[in-house]
């Protein structure tokens, strides 16, 4: 494959080709990401002033270059994986690791869809005059320079520069060293499709180390050319992120997800939605960990939701109540309720009632995604009113808590702090706002 630099400029640190990467010294990993992210913030301003018309053309050019180097970039993804594979890694690391014709293309599709969404920037969010005659507008802006922090899924590196670069910000991206090679090799054709239309390609690097330094000096904020940070992975780097950033993080720490099955609530309903959230794709934050059901309508609905599960082989580990339905049905422990399984695995519990169920979601929630299944309006408004987590559903599976089921595209992840961004991280939340005020002469008294 083509090892040309991604990192380009007149600093000594500046220059970095992606074999020698490993080999920069602990000491020169602080002068290099500066250096990187000295050119981002410079990046960062020109994107802010992009017309529309110029981020649809980068981002159309960056889909074109990943086709055109689809032999270079699949040719680094078989490198990658006889890495991961002489390091013993399990076949479902493979699959998310590999990249085939068919699955680069869709990464090159991912793209186009997100030059074809609306611009968030100078998007007027509200607009009023005072008395005294100014008139103020609050306007989307760019956020400026956002660290992305991902393990190995190459994909995330075209999603997340590509994001970025949609709502005006330059993306410093930084991939498990597991699809170094994969990662640098599609940076490398996104930053030439952003010199093909006349765009800065630091808008869009990816850090050239693979020394588990560089993330320490992303989260101290590169000299203050970091402006937040995203960080998409499992839970250990999730809470290194948020325990070691100096600057604002868009994470959640885990997808501990509930189903809540209601007293009033169609059991046939019950049963496809429960199913779903569990059961199509185990391993996703989205995926329900607990099934909470109503002591009201346990009679009836229990036995066919654990034995469905069951059936399906999923592990069930139960309260009391939902030990006697099958013998297969293991005690849960405390832990268990605690648990985000990403895996064939969930807890079941009888609630006595709504505020029962509500009380155990604010003990034991993660404050991603909840989901009530009922027929009851009035308990349904109540659950979506008290349920304080960033996504919740009524009647629907909790695996639609993803971006593109938002309309909003790709995205770069799901948010459960409550501060700016919550629920799919995609451009609208990558921006921030400022004020303009245009007077007439006002003056203060």
């Amino acid at each position: 494959m083509d090892d040309t630099l991604i990192v380009s400029g007149a600093d000594p640190a500046d220059r970095l080709n992606a074999a020698a990467a490993d080999s920069v010294g602990a000491q020169d990993i602080p002068a290099l990401l500066n250096a990187l992210g000295r050119r981002a913030r410079k990046a960062a301003r020109r994107l802010a002033t992009a017309t529309a018309a110029e981020k649809e053309a980068g981002l159309m050019a960056m889909a074109r270059r990943i086709r055109l180097r689809a032999d270079a970039i699949l040719a680094a993804n078989r490198e990658d994986l006889a890495a991961a594979r002489a390091r013993g890694q399990t076949p479902a690391f493979l699959d998310r690791l590999t990249l085939d014709p068919a699955r680069l293309e869709e990464i090159a599709k991912a793209v186009e869809s997100i030059a074809a969404l609306p611009d968030p920037v100078g998007r007027v969010l509200a607009a009023f005059e005072r008395p005294n005659g100014l008139l103020i507008e609050r306007v989307a802006t760019p956020l400026g320079v956002v660290g992305v922090i991902f393990e190995s899924r190459p994909n995330v590196t075209a999603d997340a520069g590509a994001l970025c670069l949609k709502a005006g910000n330059a993306a410093i991206l930084r991939t498990g060293s597991e699809s170094f090679r994969t990662s640098m090799a599609i940076a490398e054709a996104m930053g030439e499709g952003l010199e093909e239309v006349g765009l800065p390609a630091d808008g869009i690097r990816l850090v050239p180390t693979r020394d588990r330094a560089a993330v320490g000096a992303m989260l101290a904020g590169l000299d203050g050319n970091i402006d937040v940070i995203v960080p998409r992975g499992g839970k250990s780097l999730v809470a290194r992120v948020q325990e070691e950033a100096r600057v604002p993080v868009f994470a959640h720490l885990e997808g501990i997800c509930h189903v809540f099955v209601h007293a009033k609530a169609d059991l046939a309903m019950a049963e496809r939605i429960v199913l779903n959230a569990k059961m199509r794709r185990t391993g996703i934050c989205g995926s329900a960990e607990t099934l909470l059901v109503d002591r009201a309508c346990a009679g009836t609905h229990l036995k066919p939701l654990v034995m469905m599960l069951l059936d399906a082989g999923c592990a069930v580990r139960g309260d009391a109540t939902a030990q006697t339905v099958d013998a297969r049905v293991s005690p849960a422990t405390e832990e268990d309720w605690r648990t985000e399984y990403l895996d064939a695995i969930i807890s079941v519990r009888v609630v006595d009632g709504l505020s029962a169920a509500i009380d155990h979601i604010e003990t034991y929630s993660s404050h991603h995604t909840e989901s009530i299944v009922t027929d009851d309006d009035e308990a349904a408004e109540r659950f979506l009113a008290e349920v304080d987590s960033a996504i919740v559903l009524h009647n629907a599976s909790t695996q639609f808590a993803d971006g593109g089921e938002f309309g909003f595209g790709a995205e770069i992840g799901i948010a459960t702090g409550r501060m700016h961004a919550r629920g799919p991280v995609g451009v609208e939340q990558l921006t921030s706002f400022k004020y303009r005020i245009r007077g007439s002469g006002q003056t203060r008294p």
